[in-house]
């Protein structure tokens, strides 16, 4: 039986924890457990097992950790295939006929993508590739990516598993304990990217125990249309007699669980901490227990690499102004390849309200190919709202899509059998909701009905490839009134035959019906309202439009969509504030993570300023305004590097200038990941973060001894050192590392971050400070500083 088919009826439960079995079994602080598969291949045969007599029906393999870039291709190839024939021996021995797979398993790289790091997204995608090609050919059933915190580094993965297998793909990700992955996606963008892409299963594993987990599983449950998964821990580590424990029994763990399963999960198992106690509760506990049925939710999504925008709520914003048609300064700057121009084009049109920006870069002279893609990399770097990828070459359209972060709008399809034969498979690959214009073979029909028709034949062909109607939304085309009188009418009409007869979203480009008109703005608005009124979904406009977004709040102040009155009263109230110029732009810049309009300020500030007073009148206030704005969670961590990037390009004019680093003026912190831990993203964040606030940092690397930290914090005489460790079976090499320095460098102070780590826990070990995230550790470093 496909584990897909039994899904569908039955409650599936996973396995536990691996790695803190392999520690009772004597695996060493900084051994590898993956080699365990090669040199204890029983040890580890026997962990599946008894995880599969305790009620596991899909054991995964010991490979969480396994890639290239922590072992040789030889090295990989033996031990994946090591690790798929031990969990296909102990599926081997068990004697019932009940069924049971084995799930390849794939782990986070340990590295952050571009732009935050330097792994190319091509490269993580090669690196998973690899993987997958070497799970499939051992002999496994599914692919069960787990573990991830960040949804670019999940689409890569996803994206290999696709193109290297047919198998089904489970994929799970790790939450904070603000309901967000560490980059900042909420549940909502990760179920419309994952569906997206056409994950067999999704959910929620690692970090917290079930019921800090719930709010995450409440999310999914809402807008999820696929079978879910949940993973956590057995509760929050915490030290005793020397040895790691967790805080919830396996009776307790098994009671929370099974609280999500009576709501509609049907995936269950545990992660960190449990065991096959714990797996043998969750069976008991869940034995009798019917599924419910998978809802098919309809709900229409898309995304950016943090937020989702879901239409239907009320009406979808789309900014126009990512468009050279018509604009000849825009024109101008695609054919310089002035890329900064669009960006504030983009922070522009976020700050007037649009809710997703289209882009579009097609003009003679410019292959698009290139730059799209290009375009949409770093528009992404600069604001988190969903883009409408806006092109008619299919090859500039998967290239964008492919690299994209998140479900984007696509922009579009048409009636023609040869955009749909195009567009459609694109869409089924990467994901997207397609907007659909109603035009065919025959041109721009001249009535409603006719559009209405040609609808109809989309919808039939998307389902085709399992395109559902969620993923559609349709345009009745708005034409110049200029040209033709009756023009407005038949899309109006249009819009309300399609909502009625079809139950579909629309859209509209809104400005081409005043084509040719004077005060284009005034019949905008009005033409706007109308089609408000008629059930238009969404509608590409021009957000700077007073007259538009004041039709626009008004429409919605009357329908009762705009709670208290917020958003008319805000527009009706704003004022503009007359500022320095010079300074506001800066700091914006920085605060916007633009690069390169930072490094082009300072050059010019620097010859009027000092280089300290641009530090401290500018670049710090940035970094504070941005640091504060994370730590309220208004900012996600993308928004925090690149506004650090941002700074370090300011940073580094003053540093060309002045001719010495005027960037490093506070205390020295040395920062390591422990023995056995090749994850690093934490401590590189954090890296980043202290260095553009003045601090000198050395970064050991990771996989760093206890011994060589230590030498390296005598050496400096450091002040502080911060230690990072995302593998439970690397925690015993950071306690460690701890006590050398505690008893060789009392005065330095420690530090301690990552996944699998709480306050409580640093403090048994005898750290100082547990950092949640960076901006923590910028705090807590400021305080020793000033000591």
């Amino acid at each position: 039986m496909k584990i897909t088919d039994f899904i569908k009826k039955n409650v599936v439960i996973l396995d536990g924890g691996m790695g803190t079995l392999l520690q009772a079994k004597g695996l060493m602080p900084g051994e590898l457990p993956e080699t365990w598969n090669i040199i204890h291949p029983d040890i580890v045969s026997d962990i599946h097992k008894q995880y599969l007599d305790a009620g596991s029906n899909v054991i995964s393999t010991n490979t969480f950790g396994a890639n290239r870039l922590k072992f040789s291709s030889e090295e990989l190839e033996a031990i994946i295939a090591a690790a798929v024939e031990n969990a296909r021996r102990a599926v081997e021995s068990c004697e019932d006929n009940r069924p049971r797979w084995v799930a390849l398993d794939i782990g986070p790289t340990g590295k952050m993508l571009k732009p935050l790091g330097d792994l190319d997204f091509e490269d993580a995608v090669s690196v998973f590739a690899e993987i997958v090609r070497l799970g499939v050919r051992s002999g496994v059933d599914l692919i069960f990516i787990e573990t991830m915190s960040d949804s670019y580094e999940t689409k890569a993965a996803l994206l290999a598993a696709k193109e290297n297998s047919s198998l089904p793909v489970f994929v799970s990700n790790a939450y904070g304990e603000d309901g967000k992955l560490m980059t900042g996606a909420t549940p909502a963008a990760m179920v419309a990217l994952l569906e997206g892409m056409g994950a067999d299963a999704i959910g929620v594993n690692c970090s917290l125990g079930p019921k800090a987990l719930m709010p995450v599983v409440e999310e999914y449950l809402k807008y999820s249309s696929t079978p879910l998964i949940l993973k956590p821990n057995a509760g929050l580590p915490s030290v005793l007699n020397g040895e790691t424990v967790y805080s919830l029994s396996a009776e307790q763990f098994a009671k929370e669980v099974s609280l999500a399963v009576s709501l509609g999960v049907n995936i269950i198992g545990g992660c960190c901490g449990t065991t096959p106690e714990y797996i043998a509760a969750l069976k008991e506990k869940t034995k009798d227990v019917i599924p419910k049925p998978i809802e098919k939710k309809k709900i229409k999504l898309v995304s950016s690499y943090t937020r989702a925008v879901a239409f239907g709520q009320r009406p979808v914003l789309i900014g126009e102004r990512i468009n050279p048609t018509g604009k000849p300064r825009f024109r101008e700057a695609l054919l310089r390849w002035d890329i900064d121009y669009l960006l504030r084009e983009a922070i522009g049109e976020e700050d007037a309200g649009a809710d997703i920006l289209d882009v579009n870069v097609g003009v003679p002279g410019i292959c698009e190919a290139e730059l799209l893609p290009q375009v949409i990399s770093r528009i992404q770097e600069v604001t988190d709202l969903p883009l409408q990828i806006d092109t008619a070459d299919p090859v500039a359209m998967e290239r964008a899509l492919r690299l994209y972060n998140g479900k984007p709008m696509i922009n579009s399809v048409n009636g023609k059998a040869e955009s749909m034969a195009a567009i459609f498979p694109l869409v089924k690959k990467y994901g997207g909701a397609v907007v659909c214009l109603t035009l065919d073979e025959k041109g721009i029909p001249k009535t409603a009905e006719e559009r209405l028709a040609i609808a109809q034949k989309i919808l039939v062909e998307a389902d085709k490839y399992g395109i559902g109607p969620e993923n559609l939304i349709f345009d009745t085309l708005a034409m110049a009134v200029s040209a033709d009188k009756n023009a407005a009418k038949e899309t109006l009409s249009g819009i309300k035959l399609i909502s009625d007869t079809m139950s579909c979203d629309t859209i509209l480009g809104i400005s081409n019906v005043s084509f040719g008109l004077p005060n284009r703005d005034m019949l905008n608005a009005s033409f706007f309202t109308l089609a408000l009124a008629n059930g238009l979904t969404a509608a590409i406009i021009n957000p700077h439009s007073t007259p538009i977004m004041e039709a626009y709040r008004s429409y919605l102040a009357l329908s009762g969509l705009d709670y208290n009155f917020e958003g008319f009263i805000s527009l009706a109230t704003k004022q503009e504030k007359a500022e320095d110029i010079a300074v506001i732009d800066l700091k914006r810049a920085i605060i916007k993570g633009l690069r390169d309009r930072a490094r082009a300020i300072t050059t010019e500030l620097i010859k009027s300023k000092s280089s300290l007073d641009i530090i401290n009148e500018n670049i710090i206030p940035a970094l504070d305004e941005v640091g504060v704005g994370y730590e309220k969670r208004k900012i996600f961590l993308p928004g925090l590097l690149m506004s650090a990037e941002a700074a370090g390009a300011a940073f580094e004019v003053i540093k060309s200038v002045a001719g010495a680093d005027d960037k490093a003026t506070k205390c020295t912190v040395v920062l390591a990941t422990v023995k056995g831990d090749i994850h690093d993203i934490g401590k590189n964040i954090i890296k980043l973060i202290l260095e553009n606030y003045g601090f000198a940092v050395v970064d050991l690397g990771k996989d760093v001894s206890p011994e060589d930290i230590l030498s390296e914090v005598l050496r400096l005489d450091a002040k502080i050192v911060g230690l990072s460790a995302l593998m439970t079976t690397t925690l015993p090499a950071m306690e460690e590392t701890v006590r050398l320095i505690r008893e060789s460098a009392p005065s330095c102070r420690i530090m301690v971050g990552g996944a699998v780590l709480n306050e409580e826990y640093a403090a048994q070990i005898g750290a100082d400070f547990y950092g949640r995230d960076a901006m923590e550790a910028v705090r807590f470093a400021e305080e020793v500083n000033q000591t």
